[in-house]
C-alpha cells in the first residue's frame, strides 16, 4: 500500500522502518519541522514536506504518528475526503479525526518505541475504524506489520494504555529508583538485571498475582522493617516502598 506519514519523532520512524520492511510503498513524510521530515524521508527513501508544503495525495493510507496535544490542530490543517486516515495515540478518540476525513480510525502500537532501537520488538496493535471497510482495510494492513492484531474500541483502547502506563512506565521508574540508590549506597544495580528478566520470563506463562514473592507478600514484617531504616536517607524511595508494601499485603 501506498503510505504517507506525518510526524518524524519515536512512533512515526518505527512505523515507517517497518512499513518499508514489509514492502509497503513510502509516499511521503510529513512534520512540522522539515529538517526532520527530510532526515526520516531520506532513510525510507521517500519525498517530505513540513506543514505548510502540499501534501502527497496519492496514498492508501495516512497516518498521523504525533503526540496526543497536536492531534486536535490537524482538523485545520488535513482535508482528506475519503483518503484512510488513522491517528496512532492510546488514549485519544478515534473521532478526533472525523473532521479530516471521511474515513478514518486508529492504528495503535501497544509497545514502548523509541527511533534508536537496533532490533525488532514484537507490536501488538490495536485498532478501529469509524465504517465496517475501514476497519476491514486496516485490519489487512496492519496484519502485514504484526501477528497480533485486535480491535478495540476507545474505551478498551484507553483502559488497555493505563495498564500500559502501569506496567512499562511506572516500572521503568521503579528501576530508576533502585538504579540511583545502588549508585549511592555503592552496590552493583547490574546484578540486578537477571532478576528483572526472570520477572518478566515468569508473568508469561503465570498471572503476576499467582507469582508474587517478597517480604510483604510473606508479611515478613521483620525484613521490611530492616529495610525501611535502610531507606531513611532516601524518602522518596521509602515512600514508594511503603505504599507498594501496604498493596502487596492488603492483595
Amino acid at each position: 500500500m501506498k503510505i504517507v506519514i506525518i510526524g518524524s519523532g519515536n512512533v512515526a520512524t518505527v512505523l515507517g522502518r517497518l512499513c518499508k520492511k514489509r514492502q509497503h510503498e513510502m509516499v511521503q513524510v510529513v512534520s512540522r519541522n522539515a529538517a526532520h521530515a527530510k532526515i526520516l524521508a531520506n532513510e525510507l527513501n521517500c519525498a517530505y514536506a513540513d506543514y505548510d508544503e502540499k501534501l502527497n495525495e496519492s496514498a492508501d493510507i495516512y497516518i498521523i504518528a504525533v503526540a496526543d496535544t497536536a492531534l486536535q490542530e490537524m482538523n485545520s490543517r488535513l482535508h482528506l475526503g475519503n483518503k484512510l486516515t488513522v491517528h496512532t495515540a492510546g488514549s485519544v478518540s478515534k473521532e478526533v479525526l472525523k473532521d479530516i476525513s471521511h474515513n478514518y480510525g486508529v492504528l495503535y502500537p501497544l509497545q514502548s518505541l523509541r527511533k534508536e532501537m537496533q532490533y525488532e520488538t514484537d507490536i501488538p496493535f490495536l485498532i478501529d475504524g469509524n465504517t465496517a471497510d475501514a476497519i476491514t482495510l486496516l485490519e489487512d494492513f496492519a496484519s502485514t506489520l504484526s501477528a497480533t492484531i485486535t480491535k478495540a474500541t476507545d474505551d478498551e483502547r484507553l483502559k488497555l494504555h493505563v495498564a500500559a502506563v502501569m506496567v512499562s512506565n511506572f516500572t521503568n521508574h521503579l528501576y530508576a529508583l533502585a538504579e540511583d540508590f545502588c549508585k549511592k549506597e555503592g552496590v552493583d544495580f547490574g546484578l540486578l538485571i537477571p532478576l528483572i528478566k526472570e520477572t518478566a520470563e515468569r508473568i508469561q506463562q503465570f498471572s503476576p498475582a499467582d507469582v508474587q514473592t517478597g517480604p510483604a507478600v510473606r508479611n515478613d514484617i521483620f525484613t521490611i522493617d530492616k529495610h525501611l531504616r535502610i531507606l531513611t536517607e532516601h524518602p522518596q524511595l521509602k515512600y514508594m516502598y511503603i505504599k507498594l508494601t501496604d498493596s502487596i499485603m492488603k492483595g
